[in-house]
């Protein structure tokens, strides 16, 4: 807190750096308005309080996402985004699950770092909301083809989230549509949505959650794990070997948690699930199978729900 004077008044002001090396500062109000300086002053020790909870819940293995995600989120939450319907999927929804249900992992060694990458689900009709034109997003390069016979290739994102201070943050906005990446713009926005095979899948009975990001905990909405899970597999297949190897392996570790948690919700999400995201899991079966050798009941489900190995 800083107080300044040069107009004939004093005021006091916050000074604090969003991102590193980039200062900015809040006005809170004119010297002897007690009520707006304590209240400030309560917002930074709660502000303080939770940087250092977040910093300790990360010593003891819990998932806290990169401080450029968590700008992006925290502009997300004061947009009221996630009140207004987008769910938090992705591997960073992934990460909140794990937190929710007390799953502590650590990082295999060598394991390669990946840019973050939001992925959001948005409810029907929400390009044509005030939220949408909203949203800290730009258009992003149009997604590679994937040919007819070919293996899954990597799809760029349709937007990203540009804030200032921070790099370019790829972001898919999924809706409705028959197949995973496919553009989709709608009037008055200068980015495009991503198409999923499985949006009304993942809306159904959404849940509350909180990530941890950087020095913050952010409320967000989640879909539900077990559905989670399926979809995260599914859209691993277009992502960059990299990034898919991480992906598949938050996914699979929220697999084993829920399934000691819940063992009927694992299956039954994949009884639930559109044949447009079953079918293209199948020839992941041995992959996967190898990846959960250290669990051999989600293994036995894999196996179970991804059928026979191919010929």
């Amino acid at each position: 807190m800083q107080l300044r004077r040069g107009t004939g008044y004093a005021y006091w002001y916050r000074v604090y750096y969003p991102v590193p090396g980039k200062q900015a500062e809040t006005l809170v109000g004119r010297e002897g308005d007690s009520a707006a300086e304590n209240a400030m002053r309560a917002q930074m020790d709660f502000a303080e309080s939770t940087a250092r909870q977040v910093g300790m819940l990360r010593k003891l293995g819990f998932h806290v996402a990169d401080k450029v995600s968590a700008r992006a989120l925290v502009e997300l939450h004061n947009l009221g985004a996630f009140e207004g319907g987008l769910l938090l999927a992705g591997s960073l929804g992934c990460m909140a699950w794990l937190n929710e249900l007390g799953a502590r992992l650590r990082q295999p060694a060598g394991e390669p770092a990946v840019p973050p990458r939001l992925e959001l689900v948005a409810p029907a009709a929400f390009l044509s909301q005030p939220l949408a034109a909203a949203l800290p997003l730009v258009a992003a390069p149009e997604p590679s083809a994937v040919p007819n016979g070919a293996a899954p290739t990597e799809l760029a994102s349709h937007a990203t989230v540009a804030l200032p201070g921070l790099p370019a943050i790829p972001a898919d906005i999924l809706v409705a549509g028959p197949r995973f990446g496919a553009a989709v713009s709608a009037p008055g926005l200068a980015w495009s949505a991503t198409t999923t095979a499985d949006h009304a899948y993942l809306l159904a009975d959404p849940a509350p959650g909180a990530l941890l990001a950087g020095g913050q905990c952010i409320p967000v909405r989640l879909p539900q794990a077990a559905r989670l899970v399926w979809h995260q597999l599914y859209v691993s297949r277009h992502h960059a070997p990299a990034q898919a190897m991480v992906e598949r392996r938050l996914a699979l570790s929220l697999a084993a948690v829920v399934l000691a948690s819940d063992p009927w919700a694992m299956l039954t999400a994949w009884e639930a699930a559109p044949s447009a995201i079953i079918e293209p899991l199948r020839p992941l079966r041995d992959s996967l199978l190898g990846s959960a050798a250290a669990h051999p009941d989600l293994q036995d489900l894999l196996a179970d729900c991804l059928g026979a190995p191919p010929a």
